[in-house]
């Protein structure tokens, strides 16, 4: 048993190394990184071997990379599949296995070495095998996992699937429609051009898909009638995927909310809270705080990066972090104080820990200038100062705010 969740655990840790990785595992984003530039090698490399200029002097070079990385990717197909396993957990081993190798990413991955390996065992095969090397630019679609804003590509175009297959349909019924309009417009008057039905099928869709090569064009006064009416449908035909993408785009961003927005729909106040050289958290992990029930470490900014709060993460000292709770009550109404501070007023110009004030008050906030400032005992108030105070004291030209 326990060589075999030691097997387990060993599988899971490569899943995790293979798959996306997070900030904190270096190990992983070493991984990505290598599959990246792999990636972009190998592109390169199919690219720079049709260039008789690089393929003469360097062809040699450009074929031990392409080899290198092709043998990378046959590695990587083989941990993947390994560990699929632990990428699905909820299914046998065998499933798991056959559940990635069918998907998109597992087709795209196998494709993207076996053609390379084949032609040895099968040399008749060569040229048809050369071909499906083209399938190995999709493994592109590997980088699109690193990045969240190029995800958004794929979500879009999979929640607009349906319409843009619509729009797909609308767009080949009219190409069929007009080809075999115009073939009949202008087969009598170009019977060498205009040859048969295909014929028309070309001079459609270089029309409505508005290229226009120019190698097909009608004579006729029918057939010019019949192109400028097919022309301006082309327009608007090509709008037509391009609107749905756009529209698409502009749903996807529109379900991003703010956390002021998701806080006020889910009764939950956050506030963010950087942490100093000298506060006590600097230096303890988020488990060590004994943070009470009801608040969470909702995120953690680092050094412009977010790092996910998990109970082992040890805050350092320029860590910002949004903390969550739930909000009070609307019955639990807390009174406090309002206060400007006037010239006359004998708190000015003194720091809050020398103000003569009674343990039953206390400075919750201080504004100065339309900033707010977290009170603490070296804050030097000053005149125009707005203090937001708790007292059960009475204060003369205070104001009662109620929370």
């Amino acid at each position: 048993m326990t060589d075999k969740n030691t097997r387990m655990a060993r599988r899971k840790r490569v899943s995790e190394i293979i798959e996306v990785g997070y900030d904190q595992d270096w190990l992983s984003r070493l991984y990505d990184l290598i599959n990246a530039l792999a990636i972009v090698a190998n592109l390169a490399a199919s690219i720079l071997y049709t260039f008789e200029a690089v393929r003469l002097p360097f062809g040699w070079l450009v074929l031990t990379l392409e080899q290198v990385t092709v043998a990378f990717f046959a590695v990587d197909y083989c941990l993947r599949l390994w560990t699929a396993r632990a990428l699905f957990p909820g299914l046998s081993e065998p499933r798991a296995v056959l559940k990635y190798a069918l998907s998109f990413s597992g087709v795209v991955d196998l494709l993207s070495f076996l053609p390379y390996y084949l032609p040895f065992f099968f040399p008749a095969g060569a040229v048809a095998f050369r071909m499906f090397r083209v399938v190995r630019i999709f493994r592109l679609f590997r980088i699109n996992a690193y990045y969240d804003s190029l995800n958004v590509i794929t979500q879009v175009i999979t929640s607009k699937g349906q319409q843009l297959l619509s729009s797909v349909f609308i767009i080949l019924v009219l190409m069929l429609a007009s080809s075999l309009c115009m073939y009949s417009l202008e087969h009598e008057a170009q019977p060498q051009v205009f040859t048969n039905a295909f014929s028309g099928i070309w001079w459609s869709v270089s029309t409505l898909l508005t290229v226009g090569y120019g190698d097909i064009y009608p004579i006729t006064t029918m057939g010019k009638l019949f192109g400028i009416i097919i022309s301006f449908l082309g327009v608007g035909m090509v709008a037509i995927p391009t609107g749905i993408i756009s529209a698409g785009f502009v749903d996807q961003y529109s379900r991003i909310k703010r956390l002021s927005e998701y806080a006020h729909e889910s009764d939950i106040h956050f506030i963010k809270v950087s942490l100093l050289p000298k506060d006590p958290w600097a230096g303890k992990t988020i488990v060590e705080l004994g943070l009470p029930a009801g608040v969470i470490v909702a995120a953690i900014q680092r050094n412009g990066k977010i790092v996910v709060p998990r109970g082992s993460v040890e805050l350092r000292a320029g860590d910002t972090l949004v903390l969550g709770a739930k909000s009070l009550g609307d019955d639990k109404h807390i009174d406090l104080k309002e206060m400007v501070l006037r010239s006359q007023n004998p708190w000015n110009g003194l720091p809050i820990r020398e103000l003569d004030i009674s343990r039953q008050t206390i400075i919750v906030m201080v504004r100065r200038k339309g900033n707010v400032l977290i009170p603490n005992g070296d804050l030097v108030l000053k005149e125009g100062d707005s203090i937001i105070l708790y007292t059960q004291s009475h204060l003369r030209d205070a104001n009662t705010i109620e929370v």
